[in-house]
């Protein structure tokens, strides 16, 4: 859990979408399995959705199967760090930390200092 503004202890949960993705073979030859972890009930919850980066939407109408196969929260918000468009669903982030435009040759790499062992966001061309 976390601790919100106001004091009050904020659950948090970790969901591995891996097999409610419907382009998993685009994605990744082969898929690695994580475990899911979310230790509590979604039922009538406000859930917030955290992503780093908000591309055609799918990850995210993944993440929402997963989430429904939980239980029925009262309402699903989502926040990305990135929203790069290329959109293939209906799917708007509530809160969004920066709009990149980009062209579909490009990804974005996002690194993490627990990770990668730095801070940054990064365009880069994909290589095929």
């Amino acid at each position: 859990a976390m601790r919100g503004i106001d004091g009050v202890d904020v659950p948090v949960g970790v969901l591995d979408i891996t097999l409610y993705r419907d382009d998993l073979s685009k994605v990744a030859p082969q898929a690695v399995l994580r475990s899911s972890d979310i230790p509590f009930g979604v039922d009538n919850m406000d859930l917030v959705l955290v992503d780093d980066v908000l591309y055609t939407g799918r990850t995210i109408r993944a993440a929402m199967n997963g989430i429904f196969d939980l239980g029925r929260p009262k309402r699903v918000r989502l926040c990305v760090l990135i929203d790069r468009g290329h959109r293939e669903m209906p799917i708007e982030a509530q809160y969004t930390g920066r709009q990149v435009q980009t062209s579909d040759t490009e990804i974005i790499e996002v690194r993490l200092r627990e990770i990668d062992k730095e801070e940054r966001v990064v365009l880069v061309d994909r290589v095929e």
